[in-house]
């Protein structure tokens, strides 16, 4: 399947993560049910714009010291960073702590969102903690579980393999969209369709909305706009 342009990615930069969570049931009314958190989210900074890119999976710990041979990444980080530079970009870490009790070290801070941003990430998504929220580099959107204030033995484990962060399970180079509400996986194949879903919806909220906004809106207006906005495609 032919990859999304980058042009398609940025297009979807311009609607927050709900719209494409709405269009996506019209495009894939099979996926209207999963692939998207269902978990709360602490967000860095909500004032960013929603972030679109390709998923750099990965795993970690932090409860205990890094075993010698635990993991492809616990002893040498350089293949994990490696791993996060590579092509397509832009990229977004979806990162699973997997500890019993997520987010006792915290792995995302002020120096590892001045890195990532630098090996060209535009955030993270985690289950696990970020702390130095005044230091962080400024435009990286963090989505965590919590805040706290220690990294602990935090380590990556694993990389480029599957993983589950609040409910939303992910791939390797998975087109994720993500805000201050929470993330979604884009299908590829749905990408080039869903400014035109976007367009349908928002004709149709235009509608509701306008009516239920009227100094003499009704139960029966509300009945009469609900039937017109179905034959809007």
């Amino acid at each position: 399947m032919t990859k999304p342009t980058a042009a398609e990615l940025e297009t979807l930069r311009q609607w927050d993560t709900p719209t494409i969570c709405n269009a996506l049931e019209l495009v894939m009314p099979e996926r209207r049910g999963y692939g998207f958190t269902v978990e709360p989210f602490q967000c860095l900074d909500p004032s960013l714009p929603p972030i679109v890119g390709y998923a750099r999976t990965a795993k970690l710990r932090a409860t205990a010291p890094a075993p010698a041979a635990e993991g492809k990444a616990s002893g040498n980080r350089i293949p994990y960073y490696q791993y996060v530079a590579s092509p397509p970009g832009p990229t977004i870490v979806v990162i699973e702590d997997v500890d019993p009790k997520p987010g006792v070290g915290a792995f995302w801070g002020e120096v590892h969102t001045a890195v990532h941003k630098g090996l060209g990430a535009l955030g993270v998504i985690t289950n696990g903690s970020f702390r130095d929220l005044p230091d962080s580099a400024p435009g990286f959107q963090v989505l965590g579980g919590m805040v706290n204030p220690s990294h602990a033995f935090v380590h990556p484990v694993d990389f480029a393999t599957p993983v589950n962060v609040h409910g939303m399970a992910v791939e390797h180079d998975d087109i994720i969209h993500a805000d201050q509400h929470g993330a979604i996986v884009v299908p590829a194949a749905a990408v080039a369709d869903i400014p035109a879903a976007v367009d349908v919806m928002v004709r149709r909220e235009g509608r509701i909305l306008e009516t239920a906004r009227a100094d003499d809106f009704d139960i029966e207006k509300l009945k009469k706009v609900l039937a017109e906005v179905q034959d809007i495609h």
